[in-house]
C-alpha cells in the first residue's frame, strides 16, 4: 500500500485526467501537495473537438499561471452573432463589446491544446495513464482516504473525483442520488481542415435544432451541433450523412463545412445533466468537481469552464497544513449554489434554442431581434454573472507569500 503524508508533503489523489482533473492536479501542485493522477485511457488523446473558455475560466488559469497562454490563442475576429437556417441575423455579437463587458475576450481552442498545456505543468511521474482506480474508502478526520488500483492501493489526504459525467466516485459517496437524467438531444462535435471561405462565427437556431461554425487559431474550423433525438440513438448511414441530412440545407458556410468534414471522425454523444443536487460536492476525504459533481447541458458552453473554476477553488481551500474537512466543507457551500444555477440556467437555454413549435419559434426571435436592437449592453446581460466571476486569489504565488508571513509571524 502507498504510504499517506508521513513522508513529507501530503498526498492528492486525482481520479480523471481530463480538463477538471489535470487543472485541480496542476493547482494542488502549486499549493504544496504531492499529486498523482490517475487516467483510465492509455493517453491523453481527447476526442476531436473544440471548448470555449471564457473569461471566467481563464482568469481561474491565471491563478495557476496558465491564463494568458490561453489567451494568446484567442481566435475570434470580428462580428458574430446568432442566425436562422435562412442565413438571417437574430443578433449581432462585438467581441470588442463582450471583452470589455467581461475582461476578457471569448478563447476557443482545440480541446487536446488545452490538455497537453495542464499536463506539461505538472511534475514529472504525476500523471499515470492505463490506471482504472476506484473509491475503496473516502476517509475521515482520524483516517486517509483509499484509492484501489491494479498496482495496489493508495492512501491519500486527499481524492479528487473528476471521472466524469458517470462518476464511479459520485456513485460511492452518494449512493441515494438519483444520478444523470437526459436532456433530450444528443450533440455533434467536430474540428475540419480550414475550408478557405472566410465566415463570421455564428450560432444557428432551427426547429429542435442548432449548429454552430467557429474558427481556431490554428486555421482549422471548429463545428458542433444539437437535435431533439430519443436517448441511445445512432445514425443509421453514418454521423456525417445524418449532419447533412439535419443542416445540409441551412445556410452557408455550413454545407462546405460539411463537405470539409468528409473522412474526419465525428462526435455524437446524448446530453445528460444532474437535475437534483448532490448534498454537497465531498464527503469525508474526497471532493468532486467538474461534470462528476454538476453535469451540464452544453447551451452556455461553461461545463469545462466549470470544471477549472472548481479545481482553482477547491485548491484554495485545500490547505496542505490546515484543517481539511473546514475547507473542503468551505468548497461545496461555495461552489455547490452557483454550479447548481447555471445548471438550471443551461437549461432554460436549451428549452429555448431547441423549440420546434413555429409560433414559439417567432415569438422567442422576435425578442432576441428586439434586445439585440437594445445594443450589445443588454445582449450580454444575461451572461455577465457567468462570465465575470472572479477567483478566490489572483495567483499561488500571492497566497503562498502569504501564507510563509503568516507562518513566520506566528514562529516564536
Amino acid at each position: 500500500m502507498d504510504g499517506c503524508s508521513g513522508n513529507g508533503a501530503p498526498r492528492a489523489v486525482v481520479v480523471g485526467g481530463g480538463i477538471g482533473g489535470l487543472t485541480a492536479a496542476v493547482a494542488l501542485v502549486r499549493r504544496g501537495w504531492r499529486v498523482t493522477v490517475l487516467e483510465r485511457a492509455a493517453e491523453l488523446k481527447p476526442v476531436g473537438s473544440g471548448i470555449g473558455l471564457a473569461p471566467n475560466a481563464q482568469r481561474a488559469l491565471d491563478v495557476i499561471g496558465l491564463g494568458d497562454a490561453i489567451r494568446a490563442l484567442a481566435a475570434w475576429q470580428g462580428e458574430g452573432g446568432l442566425r436562422t437556417p435562412s442565413g438571417r441575423w437574430l443578433s449581432r455579437t462585438d467581441p470588442q463589446a463582450a471583452a470589455k463587458a467581461f475582461g476578457g475576450p471569448m478563447v476557443l481552442l482545440h480541446r487536446a491544446t488545452l490538455i497537453d498545456t495542464l499536463a506539461a505543468a505538472l511534475p514529472e511521474g504525476a500523471l499515470r495513464t492505463g490506471e482504472s482506480a476506484e473509491l475503496a474508502d473516502p476517509g475521515a478526520a482520524d483516517r486517509p482516504a483509499v484509492v484501489r488500483t491494479a498496482d495496489g492501493d493508495i492512501e491519500a489526504d486527499l481524492v479528487v473525483g473528476a471521472d466524469g459525467i458517470n462518476s464511479a466516485l459520485r456513485k460511492a459517496l452518494f449512493p441515494a442520488h438519483p444520478g444523470t437524467a437526459y436532456s433530450g438531444f444528443t450533440t455533434w462535435r467536430v474540428v475540419v481542415p480550414g475550408h478557405g471561405r472566410p465566415f463570421a462565427p455564428h450560432e444557428t437556431w432551427g426547429p429542435g435544432r442548432i449548429w454552430g461554425t467557429q474558427p481556431l487559431k490554428d486555421g482549422r474550423v471548429y463545428a458542433y451541433a444539437a437535435a431533439r433525438a430519443p436517448q441511445g440513438g445512432q445514425a443509421p448511414d453514418g454521423e456525417l450523412a445524418e449532419l447533412h441530412k439535419l443542416f445540409g440545407a441551412w445556410h452557408d458556410p455550413i454545407p462546405a463545412v460539411l463537405e470539409a468534414a468528409e473522412g474526419v471522425p465525428v462526435l455524437r454523444n446524448d446530453v445528460h445533466r444532474i437535475a437534483e443536487a448532490l448534498p454537497a460536492y465531498h464527503r469525508g476525504r474526497v471532493a468532486l468537481i467538474g461534470d462528476a459533481a454538476h453535469a451540464m447541458a452544453p447551451t452556455l458552453g461553461q461545463g469545462g469552464n466549470q470544471a477549472i473554476e472548481d479545481a482553482i477553488v477547491l485548491a484554495h481551500h485545500a490547505d496542505p497544513y490546515g484543517g481539511l474537512a473546514t475547507g473542503l466543507a468551505h468548497y461545496s457551500a461555495e461552489r455547490l449554489p452557483r454550479t447548481m444555477g447555471i445548471v438550471r440556467k443551461a437549461e432554460r437555454t436549451a428549452r429555448l434554442n431547441m423549440l420546434r413549435n413555429p409560433a414559439g419559434i417567432a415569438v422567442r426571435n422576435a425578442l432576441i431581434s428586439a434586445v439585440s436592437a437594445l445594443g450589445p449592453a443588454v445582449a450580454l446581460r444575461s451572461f455577465a454573472d457567468i462570465a465575470t466571476w472572479q477567483p478566490p486569489v489572483r495567483t499561488y504565488a500571492d497566497q503562498a507569500r502569504k501564507q510563509d508571513t503568516a507562518r513566520r509571524q506566528e514562529t516564536p
